[in-house]
């Protein structure tokens, strides 16, 4: 059921069914394609469980899960089974203007994400079989091990055929008809004639020989073109003879067209871009490994690295290795070595715990809990694992390092796919990356309170660290040696700390504090520029940005007071602070004074004062709303 519900708030958030055109997902992220990305409730998705951030690449919106990605994609679509991507509804969205590069990586990654289950699996058996022959536990001799080569050459050797079902899918074609397409072109006396060196023709015009078994751009240029020959024909034929006549015309119109032109085309381009990749990672060495290692994540973070999908499975096939591929390795190996060096420098227990997690994930291959939710939330361990990656990836490329294999998992489970000659190499420089990303990370540090929740952990006590947009609103400066406060002593009683009137904290246009996420409370619409202290005790933090403060009495209570909505905008302005980190006040001592009337212009001036160790008290409850002098009461905590 967990999933489920996840599920049902994700499409929610997303502007509910009506909203998405439809969705699939790759190894760690749902991907929609949403009537509007205007209507998605970002905030609402970052606090979910298993939401660890979201992402925009071109029109697609992304929402990154991770390892249970596939369960709450099922949950999904049993769930609204309409929503899927299917040939019916990906092209519902109006076609809008943008960026053609992205387009194309857009296309690219929609055509490969659905099938790299089976590539990868393919690929990470023949990395096995690569080791257990190099190990001599395996002969290539037997048929065990033909049995289980077939299992793995299987997929890349017919690789045209799931690019064309997937293709078809992509851009709204009957996939049966374009597998129909595919095995034309891989059909062995096809094979046999344009091998045959003999010059070959179709209807006097010239064939030229081209191999499509294993090939990539060749299918996938087919299929896009039939997409457009399929709609056309099926506008003038009769709707009685659509059934016979519109795939017969199609295959009639395709085939040849894609020997004759086509097929040469793909054949051409995927050389020459595969040739310049090839021709940068040879040549440019120790250069081109720090450039593109250092700028791996980026990329990654992007989709690009779908575009160079086709390029991989070419060299793969044809050369019988790839040079980027141990990049991808090694730049996982910089995000988990980063992230470990948060778990030596952190201070916050919560986030040491989540620290050591996603660094072993990263590890394991899984980047996106490392990358999203430690080293990007910091900034500077992202930096660390960029320039251990750098450093990791000129290093192997200098020598050469390859991969022999698609494993699919860019982590210590897809080793297999870089046994070979330059095994050492590519390892060697995982190794580097990880070493360097760990040093790099621990001597940058990280300044906490620059993390969205953990910033929030000390005053949400069991809050959830998915609650991530709340430090939009409630940016902090913390010590988090003062996680470990003392539990309270005694039920409390808390004064209004201003003049105005005094309501209920469900009435603040804010679900943060709304929903009561940050604890209960009683909320503020002030009248008088002034914050007085509500309670005799120590102020714990005055905000950099002057807008909110924490106080923790004397009997143990916590208050955060938070003077307007999205005020921390503000960076301070019309506010000034009377108080700093570590004073001892009196109930009615001023905390801070703010111009009023300047902020309220542009910003909504509701003050919302919360216990944020609401958890430690069995009751908190009002004592008056209403008009409201400071220094009178206003808030009972009960133990």
């Amino acid at each position: 059921m967990k999933h489920q519900d996840t599920a049902q708030q994700i499409i929610k958030a997303v502007g509910g069914k009506d909203n998405i055109n439809s969705v699939y997902h790759c190894v760690t992220r749902l991907r929609f394609d949403l009537k509007s990305n205007e209507k998605v409730d970002n905030g609402a998705l970052k606090q979910l469980d298993k939401v660890m951030g979201t992402n925009i690449s071109g029109d697609q919106f992304q929402v990154i899960i991770g390892n249970d990605v596939s369960k709450v994609f099922d949950a999904m679509v049993k769930e609204e089974p309409s929503i899927q991507q299917n040939a019916d509804n990906k092209q519902a969205k109006p076609e809008k203007s943008k960026n053609v590069i992205l387009n194309i990586f857009e296309t690219i990654a929609g055509v490969f994400a659905p099938m790299l289950p089976a590539i990868t699996a393919a690929g990470m058996l023949k990395g096995l079989l690569a080791l257990f022959v190099s190990l001599e536990w395996m002969s290539t001799g037997t048929d065990t091990y033909r049995i289980l080569s077939a299992i793995g050459d299987g997929v890349f050797h017919y690789l045209p055929l799931l690019i064309a079902v997937s293709a078809a899918r992509k851009f709204g074609s009957n996939p049966f008809v374009a597998i129909a397409l595919g095995t034309a072109l891989m059909y062995p006396d096809m094979g046999t004639l344009l091998s045959s060196g003999e010059a070959v023709a179709f209807l006097g015009i010239p064939v030229t020989a081209v191999s499509y078994a294993s090939s990539v751009i060749p299918i996938l240029l087919a299929v896009w073109l039939m997409s457009y020959v399929e709609k056309w024909v099926d506008r003038i034929i009769p709707a009685t003879l659509k059934l016979l006549l519109v795939p017969l015309i199609t295959l009639l119109i395709m085939v040849p067209v894609t020997l004759i032109a086509i097929g040469p085309l793909g054949t051409f381009v995927g050389n020459g871009l595969s040739g310049g990749i090839n021709w940068l990672l040879n040549e440019g060495g120790l250069i081109a490994g720090i450039v593109l290692g250092g700028a791996m994540a980026l990329i990654i973070m992007t989709g690009m690295h779908y575009a160079l999908v086709p390029i991989i499975l070419s060299n793969i096939a044809t050369l019988g290795f790839d040079k980027f591929l141990p990049l991808t390795f090694i730049s996982n190996m910089g995000q988990a070595g980063a992230t470990l060096g948060v778990f030596f420098r952190a201070k916050d227990k919560k986030l040491k715990t989540v620290a050591l997690s996603t660094s072993f994930t990263a590890l394991m291959g899984v980047t996106e809990p490392a990358m999203y939710g430690v080293n990007m939330k910091y900034k500077k361990p992202f930096a660390a694992a960029m320039m251990g990656s750098a450093v990791g990836g000129g290093f192997a490329l200098a020598f050469g390092a390859k991969a022999y294999v698609l494993a699919g998992n860019g982590g210590l489970p897809g080793l297999p796919s870089l046994v070979g000659q330059t095994f050492l190499y590519s390892f060697g420089g995982m190794i580097i990356a990880f070493v360097v990303g760990t040093i790099v990370s621990i001597l940058f540090g990280i300044k906490e309170e620059e993390g969205d929740a953990e910033a929030l952990a000390q005053f949400t006590p069991g809050a959830s660290t998915s609650t991530t947009d709340k430090a939009n609103r409630v940016e902090a400066s913390v010590d988090m040696e003062d996680l470990d406060a003392p539990a309270p002593t005694g039920s409390a009683i808390a004064y209004a700390p201003m003049t105005g009137r005094a309501i209920l904290l469900q009435e603040v246009n804010d679900p943060t504090f709304g929903d009561e996420l940050m604890g209960k409370g009683v909320a503020f619409v002030p009248t008088l520029g002034e914050l007085v202290s509500p309670v005799t005790g120590t102020v714990m933090n005055v905000f950099k940005t002057k807008h909110a403060i924490v106080i923790r009495s004397d009997e143990g209570m916590e208050l955060l007071i938070h003077v307007g909505i999205n005020t921390v905008k503000l960076r301070g302005q019309y506010f000034e602070a009377h108080v700093a980190t570590g004073t001892r006040v009196q109930a009615g001592d001023l905390l801070l004074t703010f111009e009023l009337d300047q902020i309220a212009r542009d910003y909504d001036i509701t003050t919302a004062m919360v216990v944020t160790n609401t958890a430690d008290y069995k009751e908190i409850k009002p004592i008056q709303l209403g008009n409201i002098q400071m220094g009178e009461n206003v808030l009972k905590a009960n133990l």
